[in-house]
């Protein structure tokens, strides 16, 4: 859409308008026109109707004299405003309303048919040359002793039906006008509550075509446009926030795969030009170990959430006792706890607690807390791992008494790839994604994880899983 929408709009107007003038100029002005001479042909009819059963009726049975019927026709002229004659078939002319009575000279019309009207009462022209200008001329005859005596002949200058014509005209245009500025305020109307938020959207859709996902713009409506305007606010906001982790995410891989890449190629190398003694090999050979490892341990991650997104994650849901799952992943880390002098205490909830839920999802669920809370353990300390039923849920904590996590980095910890300063000296090896596999392993299975941590103190993280259903277990 283009500036060729709203000149399509103005152009549909404006030829409304053009063809709106020459309709009422040319149709409804014939049409007009027709309707008047009909209608005054209607009243002259029955005006000389009127004539010829009285006066003129009289006249030719000699019940009244020729000077009588004239004066009578005199008034009627100026009253109707139109000329009245009586003439004979043959169209001798017997009394004129305009003329005086002059019966030496009689005015004859030549060619005088009274047929010309076709099966009509009245006949539009000059009337046999009788006059300069058009006329409406009505017929009607005089009957007397069953015979046709004569006729009444009333003449109607056209241009007085015409003049009354234009004047209808004239209210008609009137009308016209007052419709097409009504128009005009509607087509106004449009252009700010239609046209003008679409080319904002217009303008927004070809800013976000060519990456300006920033780009800006409101619109003050609460009907559909002013929902759309908004909805693709958000849609871009949305893209510009993802396209932003995007660059975040492919940065953080940069960097967190560059680091042990450099130490070991500068640890190879040196090795190669004899910079490291061969006595030394074995311990930098453990380094690079130790990084291809790491190495190995990130590129798993990011596959893993690669495969989680909350949409299309499969989970393969079974009956299992979480507490024998939370037994067995706290014996898989005995050796890391003798080392580092750190005791699990486990506090669990009956013999048996049935969760329905993907048993290898939550194993990595409790080894990735475990492994965080014995990372930032201090020695000779104790994390405990408890279980509680509560309103149909079961509810799984791990708790440490380590460096706990600062304030301002709770909301964060979510985030791939990221580590607090104060985790930095102690997660040597750690890739920033075991807290966001977490949650999002638990977001799959509809439920939450929550943290409680205070700086120096420790932390504790709390998610739910839901209780089996004891009629569907096998």
């Amino acid at each position: 859409m283009k500036k060729t929408l709203y000149l399509k709009f103005l152009l549909a107007y404006f030829i409304f308008g053009f063809f709106g003038f020459i309709v009422v100029a040319t149709f409804v002005s014939s049409m007009t026109l027709e309707h008047l001479k009909r209608e005054k042909a209607d009243a002259l009819y029955r005006e000389a109707t009127l004539i010829a059963n009285t006066y003129a009726s009289d006249l030719y049975s000699n019940e009244t004299s020729l000077d009588t019927v004239k004066k009578q026709l005199d008034a009627l002229d100026v009253y109707l405003g139109a000329n009245l004659w009586i003439i004979n078939p043959s169209g001798r002319m017997v009394l004129d309303s305009q003329a005086p009575v002059d019966v030496e000279n009689e005015t004859v019309i030549e060619g005088f048919d009274p047929t010309i009207t076709e099966g009509s009462y009245y006949t539009v022209g000059n009337f046999f040359n009788s006059f300069q200008e058009e006329q409406l001329s009505v017929f009607a005859p005089i009957t007397s002793d069953y015979r046709v005596r004569g006729y009444v002949v009333i003449h109607y200058p056209t241009n007085s039906i015409v003049a009354s014509c234009n004047n209808l005209l004239n209210i008609s245009y009137l009308m016209l006008i007052i419709l097409f500025l009504l128009s005009l305020i509607i087509l106004i109307f449009f252009t700010e509550m239609v046209y003008l938020p679409l080319r904002k959207i217009t303008e927004a859709t070809e800013q976000y075509a060519e990456g300006n996902m920033h780009y800006e713009f409101q619109i003050d409506s609460e009907d559909e446009i002013g929902y759309l305007g908004a909805t693709l606010n958000y849609m871009a906001s949305e893209i510009a926030r993802s396209e932003d982790d995007q660059k975040k995410f492919v940065a953080n891989v940069s960097h967190d795969f560059r680091s042990p890449l450099t130490s070991i190629k500068g640890y190879l190398e040196a090795m190669l030009d004899g910079t490291i003694p061969p006595e030394l090999y074995e311990k930098y050979l453990t380094i690079v170990l130790n990084e291809t490892e790491r190495l190995t341990k990130l590129t798993g991650s990011l596959l893993i959430l690669n495969n989680l997104n909350t949409k299309g994650i499969f989970l393969e849901k079974s009956l299992f006792d979480i507490n024998k799952v939370i037994r067995n992943t706290a014996a898989s880390f005995e050796g890391t706890c003798k080392n580092k002098t750190i005791a699990i205490e486990l506090i669990l909830t009956g013999d048996g607690l049935l969760v329905n839920a993907d048993v290898g999802k939550i194993q990595q669920v409790l080894y990735n807390l475990l492994d965080n809370a014995i990372k930032f353990s201090h020695p000779d300390s104790i994390i405990k791992i408890e279980t509680t039923e509560k309103h149909n849920k079961i509810f799984v904590s791990v708790k440490d008494s380590g460096i706990g996590i600062p304030k301002d980095d709770l909301k964060m910890i979510w985030d791939r790839f990221y580590k607090s300063d104060l985790s930095r000296g102690k997660d040597k090896k750690g890739t920033g994604l075991g807290l966001s596999i977490t949650r999002e392993i638990i977001q799959a299975h509809g439920e939450h994880i929550n943290v409680i941590s205070t700086e120096g103190v420790g932390s504790e993280f709390i998610f739910s899983l839901p209780i089996a259903d004891e009629d569907n277990e096998d």
